[in-house]
């Protein structure tokens, strides 16, 4: 067996979009160790400056000096780049202001949903113009006193509850959230951080009385377990490996990858469990598993791993049988429609794969071809078939660029675990 190797990876990006975000409308000046500086997350960072936030950036830490809820119009248009959390949240900070704010992002961005975050900010009494079909570019005319809300979303999604909650602190009247299956509840556990009244129960969340922001503390951001999925999957099919991912976020709505690995047979243990940013971290053990079984993947567990889909889909290929993955049309509008983006690129590969509307079918096969990948700039596309590559198959990429906007020192790590 080799040396057991260490890992820090990246730090968590919806923790730090988070952070970034309550900090700015918070009284006082937080620090933020370990912020994720991604192209995502520095996004997040230059919108509050724009609209007029003191933040300070170096190389380990962020200093944001916080305006308590009510920020400055900015001169220019905001442009969340390919960030889907970026825009969506802080379209729900811009409904709360008394003035214009227009959002925009990359071709990606501007081509992602929107009608669910306009729809609810709309009936909370902002005033939202878009594209057609709900599309970015977002013009938003904000009140500094909204109504409240008690809104069923349709989907379990993270980005739509934070939207309504955050929304929900600029005003004084009951403000209630439900959903099908809970989402990451990020937001929810950062709000209590900063001091505010909020309630879970089961798939409903609720706002108490007390709504204002208290910053003036630390908060230290543990490392991404959809980053350290992609690392995982390589140990575990890496003859002779065998390496420790240290403070990787465990929080119960992120770790659906874990019950996965579980049901497939990967070799893993979580060690040295403690709390950052209010969150469960622990240290995760993952060694080389000869020995995996395919995965069946629906609805129930979704929501807890919508963004491992791709980095699995490269462990099934290694598996004693068929998997399968099922009810996830929420990829088809992500960064790249993901379903299409990893059935495609696995027939070139030379894999027996059939899609579905809501996901696909993979054979595992022990003849992967030689083959042009496509990653249509997306990110998790782009690093889970350079694992792959990584792993001694001959491949070429269209581009390694995209994981700078989660995972920039991502191919850096990659040839530290393959070394």
């Amino acid at each position: 067996m080799d040396q057991i190797k260490t890992l820090r990876c990246a730090s968590d990006k919806s923790i730090s979009h988070r952070s970034a975000i309550f900090s700015s409308i918070a009284s006082g000046k937080t620090t933020i160790k370990n912020y994720l500086f991604a192209q995502d997350t520095l996004n997040t960072l230059e919108a509050f400056k724009k609209l007029g936030v003191d933040i300070d950036i170096d190389k380990t830490k962020v200093t944001i000096k916080g305006t308590g809820k009510y920020l400055k119009e900015s001169f220019d248009i905001i442009n969340l780049g390919n960030s889907g959390t970026g825009i969506r949240l802080i379209s729900a900070v811009c409904a709360g202001q008394s003035f214009l704010s227009i959002l925009t992002g990359d071709n990606s961005l501007r081509n992602r949903p929107m009608k669910r975050i306009i729809e609810p900010l709309t009936q909370m009494g902002a005033t939202i113009l878009s594209r057609k079909n709900f599309l970015a570019p977002l013009a938003i005319f904000g009140k500094d006193k909204l109504k409240g809300i008690n809104y069923a979303s349709k989907i379990a999604s993270a980005q739509v509850k934070s939207a309504v909650l955050i929304a929900g602190l600029y005003t004084d009247e009951n403000v209630e959230f439900s959903e099908p299956q809970v989402s990451r509840n990020h937001t929810e556990i950062m709000l209590k951080q900063f001091g505010v009244d909020i309630i879970s129960e089961n798939n409903k969340v609720f706002l108490g009385k007390h709504r204002k922001l208290t910053g003036g503390f630390e908060l230290n951001v543990p490392a991404d377990i959809s980053s350290c999925a992609f690392f995982m999957v390589m140990c575990a099919l890496k003859p002779n490996c065998e390496a420790v991912f240290a403070d990787c976020l465990i929080n119960p709505t992120r770790t659906g990858i874990l019950k996965v690995f579980s049901d497939m047979g990967v070799n893993y243990e979580i060690i040295n469990k403690k709390t950052m940013c209010g969150e469960e971290v622990a240290d995760i053990l993952v060694k080389y598993s000869p020995n995996l079984k395919p995965f069946y993947i629906d609805g129930k567990i979704l929501p807890t791993l919508i963004d491992e889909i791709p980095i699995l889909s490269i462990l099934a290929l290694f598996a004693n049988g068929k998997s399968i993955l099922k009810d996830a049309k929420e990829l088809r509008v992500k960064e790249s429609d993901r379903i299409k983006s990893i059935v495609e690129n696995l027939k070139k590969l030379g894999v027996k794969v059939e899609e579905f509307e809501d996901g696909f079918e993979i054979e595992p096969t022990k003849n992967i071809q030689k083959a042009y990948i496509e990653t249509y700039f997306d990110h998790r596309i782009t690093m889970s078939f350079s694992v792959l590559k990584a792993l001694g198959y001959n491949l070429e990429l269209s581009e390694t660029k995209s994981p700078t906007t989660s995972y920039p020192n991502f191919f850096e790590h990659l040839k530290y675990l393959g070394s």
